[in-house]
């Protein structure tokens, strides 16, 4: 009887073992799926973050993007604008140039060339009127003179 107690009784140790066991694995597994899902949410949280930051950087990047393409098309513009006030200015001066030209050759022809006092006249006539186109080009000359460092300066 004392081998089948004792039998029992090891039996009876060695089921509560497995019991105790098996709860302890349960416990262990219940854990490991609370700490699981801990760390998913807190993945989840992180990446939702992530996102959030990233979405916020990629606006600020377009937003740049966006200034720097208004700069660029101002640039631009201030360009074309100190181009076509060179042009203008070169212009203006090639004007005054071929006007003081033509002022030479008729004062060159009213003093060497044996000609009517009318046709003088004529000739004194044109050039007064050079003069004052002259003048009325060295006024724009000046304008856009301005207007050209006004350009330089903006750049």
């Amino acid at each position: 009887m004392k081998k089948i107690f004792t039998t029992f009784a090891f039996v009876l140790v060695f089921l509560n073992s497995q019991y105790f066991i098996a709860q302890q694995i349960n416990k262990s597994q219940t854990q490991q799926d609370i700490e699981f899902q801990k760390a998913e949410k807190e993945t989840e949280r992180t990446l939702a973050e992530n996102h959030r930051k990233l979405d916020d950087r990629i606006s600020e990047l377009n937003r740049q993007q966006k200034e720097l393409e208004k700069q660029k098309k101002e640039i631009e513009s201030k360009k074309k604008s100190l181009s076509k006030s060179e042009n203008n200015l070169k212009s203006t001066k090639d004007k005054i140039s071929r006007l003081e030209h033509e002022n030479q050759k008729l004062e060159n022809k009213i003093t060497t060339a044996s000609i009517s006092e009318e046709e003088i006249a004529k000739q004194k006539l044109k050039t007064k009127e050079n003069e004052v186109s002259i003048q009325k080009l060295k006024l724009t000359q000046i304008t856009q003179e301005k207007e050209l460092e006004k350009a330089m300066s903006a750049l």
